[in-house]
C-alpha cells in the first residue's frame, strides 16, 4: 500500500529470504566466511546455528549464489523425514534416478554413490545443505554421518552443511552423537545485529527497494533496535508496519511515535517486550538531540557502516561501475562531535575500507586489478593478448590459481593476489593484495595504495582470490616416467617455452609417455643422452628456457629470489 507513496519499487521488509536484500553485518560476514572455508575443506561437516529470525536461511541463499562453477547443491528445507525419505529427497535434488517408491534404502544409496562418483570424475563437487537441522531425527543424523563415508581414496564425495537453531548444538553435544560432532570442521553461531548495524540494516533494505531519501528518523532507528533486540526478522515486521503507519497518517518519515505505535499494534506475540535500561534511553535521547542538526544534510550521512572519521566529501563511484552516483550510496558517517574534530584528525589515520573503495583515485574493476598484478611480475598487461587475464598469463609463462580460502592460504602461497571484496551495498570490488603481515594488509586500488587492519578487510572478503603462479625448479635430482607433482608441471612449462608454444591452463602433473617423448626429443636436439629422464645436465639445460623472478607477499618486499 505504501510503495508508491515512499517511491519504492517493492516492499523493503518482505519476509521471504531474498539474497538481494542481504545486509552483511560483522556476524553475517564471519558466518559466510566460515561456511565458505568449510566448503573449501575436503570432507567433514559445516555447522551454522542461530536464534529464530537471525538470517540463517537468507545467508544460505547467498552462499548458494556464491558457489563457484562445478558445484552441485542439494538443499533440504524440510528435514522431518524418515531415513529413506531423506535419502530420496537428496536424490531428487541432485536429479539422481531411482526405480520408485518401493526402492530400498540400499538401492537409493547405491544410486547416490554412483552419481557422486560420476560427477567427481567430471571434476564436479556436491554439497548437501540441510536447513532446520535441529528437527532431524537421530536415525537421519546417523544416516548423514554414514553418507560422509561415500568417498574416494583421497576425497569425500559429499560436503554437508547443517543449519539450525541453538538446539542443534545441544543435540550434537550428546554422547551418542559424538562421532558426527567430531566430523564438524567449521562451526559458527550467528547472533543478533548491533545497534549501529540495525540502522545500517534498515537503510540498506530501503535503498535496495528504491528509496532515494531517508525514511526513518534516527530516534526511530534507535527504538527499532531496542524493541526488536537486533533480530532481523523482527526488524522487518516492525518496520513494515511502521511504514504503513506513516503512510496512513501522511508522514514522510517514521518517527518514535509511529515506531512505538507499530510495536503496540503488532502485540507481544510479534515484538516481545524487552526491559530497557533507563540510563541507556537517556543517553540515546541526548545523542539524538546532538545529532538532530545532521539530518538536514540528508540520507547519505547515515548509511556508511564505518566508525572511522572521514574528512573528505562524498566520493564518486568506483571505476567498477559506470552508473551515475546514487544519492543513497555509502558516505562518511560519524557523530556530530567526531565531525567537529575531523579537521584535526591526523592525515596518517587510515580511512575505512569502504570509504577507500569509493575514493576518486581508487579503481576497483577487474582489469585494473589484473594490470596491477601483472606489474608485480614485471609484465605489461596491455601488451599481452587474450580474452581473459589468465589467457594472457599463460602466454607469459604463468598459471592462474583461482580459489576460495583464508588469509593463511594467501600467506602460504606468498604471492600478490587479486581478491574480491563486497561492500555493504552489495557492490563487488577487485583489488590487489600487495603485502600481508600478521595484522595488516596492503591493498592496491588503481593508483591508490593503502594499508588496513586484516580484520577490517576480512569483513568484506569472502575468500575468493586469484594469483599468478610459476612452478619452482624441481628440487629432486631426477624426474622420470610415472612421477607426479609440481616438478612435472614445471617440466611441461619448460618444454612448452622451448618449443615456443603457449602453456595449457590445466597442465597435467603426471609424467606420462607423451611428456617422455617430448623430453627425449629435447635431449636429442641438445646432444644429450636421449633416455627420457631429467637428470642434472638435462635440468640445467631446461632452466635456460625458464627464467625470471617471482614477487612475494612479504611486507615491504615486492621481488623475491629467482625461481
Amino acid at each position: 500500500m505504501y510503495l508508491q507513496y515512499f517511491g519504492l519499487h517493492e516492499n523493503p521488509f518482505s519476509i521471504p529470504p531474498d539474497p538481494q536484500y542481504l545486509y552483511l553485518s560483522r556476524g553475517h560476514q564471519e558466518a559466510l566466511a566460515h561456511l565458505q572455508y568449510g566448503l573449501s575443506e575436503a570432507g567433514g561437516f559445516v555447522q551454522l546455528t542461530g536464534e529464530v529470525g537471525t538470517g540463517k536461511t537468507l545467508l544460505i541463499r547467498a552462499l548458494v549464489e556464491r558457489l563457484p562453477e562445478g558445484v552441485d547443491v542439494a538443499l533440504i528445507l524440510y528435514p522431518v523425514l524418515t531415513v529413506s525419505e531423506f535419502v530420496a529427497a537428496i536424490c531428487d535434488e541432485l536429479r539422481v534416478p531411482y526405480p520408485g517408491e518401493s526402492t530400498s534404502l540400499k538401492q537409493l544409496i547405491d544410486a547416490l554413490n554412483t552419481h557422486l562418483l560420476r560427477t567427481h570424475a567430471q571434476g564436479r563437487r556436491t554439497v548437501l545443505i540441510i536447513d532446520e537441522a535441529q528437527n532431524l531425527s537421530r536415525e537421519v543424523l546417523e544416516q548423514i554421518r554414514l553418507l560422509t563415508n561415500l568417498e574416494t581414496t583421497k576425497q569425500k564425495l559429499l560436503q554437508i552443511i547443517l543449519i539450525g537453531q541453538p538446539e542443534l548444538s545441544n543435540m550434537l553435544a550428546q554422547q551418542d552423537l559424538r562421532q558426527l560432532a567430531q566430523r564438524i570442521t567449521a562451526r559458527y553461531s550467528l547472533a543478533a545485529i548491533t545497534h549501529d548495524e540495525t540502522r545500517y540494516y534498515i537503510a540498506h533494505r530501503c535503498r535496495v527497494a528504491g528509496a532515494r531519501r531517508l525514511l526513518f528518523k534516527y530516534s526511530a532507528l534507535h527504538h527499532a533496535h531496542v524493541l526488536t533486540g537486533g533480530i532481523p526478522r523482527l526488524i522487518n515486521i516492525l518496520c513494515d508496519r511502521a511504514l504503513l503507519g506513516a503512510y496512513t497518517h501522511g508522514e514522510n518519515m517514521v518517527d518514535v511515535r509511529i515506531i512505538k505505535r507499530a510495536a503496540k499494534e503488532l502485540g507481544s506475540g510479534a515484538i516481545p517486550r524487552r526491559r530497557v535500561n533507563p540510563w541507556k534511553l537517556v543517553a540515546g535521547s541526548a545523542l539524538a538531540v546532538m545529532l538532530a542538526v545532521s539530518f538536514w544534510y540528508g540520507w547519505p550521512r547515515w548509511i556508511q557502516p564505518s566508525s572511522t572519521v572521514e574528512t573528505t566529501a562524498p566520493a564518486a563511484p568506483s571505476a567498477a561501475s559506470s552508473a551515475a552516483p546514487d544519492p543513497t550510496s555509502a558516505a562518511a558517517v560519524t557523530v556530530a562531535s567526531d565531525e567537529a574534530n575531523a579537521a584535526t584528525t591526523s592525515p596518517k589515520t587510515p580511512a575505512g575500507v569502504e570509504v577507500a573503495l569509493v575514493n576518486p583515485e581508487a579503481r576497483t574493476d577487474t582489469d585494473t586489478a589484473m594490470k596491477n598484478l601483472f606489474d608485480r611480475w614485471g609484465m605489461d598487461y596491455a601488451s599481452l593478448s587474450g580474452a581473459t587475464g589468465c589467457e594472457r598469463a599463460l602466454k607469459a609463462g604463468l598459471h592462474c590459481i583461482y580459489q576460495t580460502g583464508t588469509w593463511n592460504n594467501l600467506r602460504k602461497h606468498n604471492r600478490p593476489a587479486v581478491i574480491e571484496l563486497q561492500d555493504s551495498t552489495g557492490t563487488k570490488h577487485h583489488v590487489l593484495v600487495s603485502a600481508l603481515a600478521a595484522d595488516k594488509v596492503s591493498l592496491v586500488m588503481g593508483s591508490l595504495s593503502q594499508e588496513f587492519a586484516v580484520q577490517d578487510v576480512g569483513r568484506l572478503w569472502f575468500g575468493k582470490y586469484l594469483l599468478l603462479w610459476k612452478p619452482s625448479v624441481p628440487k629432486q635430482e631426477i624426474l622420470r616416467l610415472g612421477d607426479r607433482g609440481e616438478a612435472v608441471v614445471w617440466l611441461r612449462d619448460a618444454l612448452a617455452r622451448y618449443r615456443g608454444e603457449p602453456l595449457t591452463a590445466n597442465a597435467k602433473d603426471v609424467f606420462d609417455k607423451d611428456l617422455q617423448a617430448q623430453l627425449m626429443q629435447f635431449q636429442s636436439r641438445h646432444s644429450l643422452a636421449s633416455d627420457g629422464v631429467v637428470g642434472q645436465v638435462t635440468l640445467a639445460k631446461l632452466q635456460s628456457y625458464v627464467t625470471g623472478q617471482s614477487p612475494t607477499l612479504t611486507a615491504n618486499n615486492t621481488r623475491a629470489e629467482v625461481r
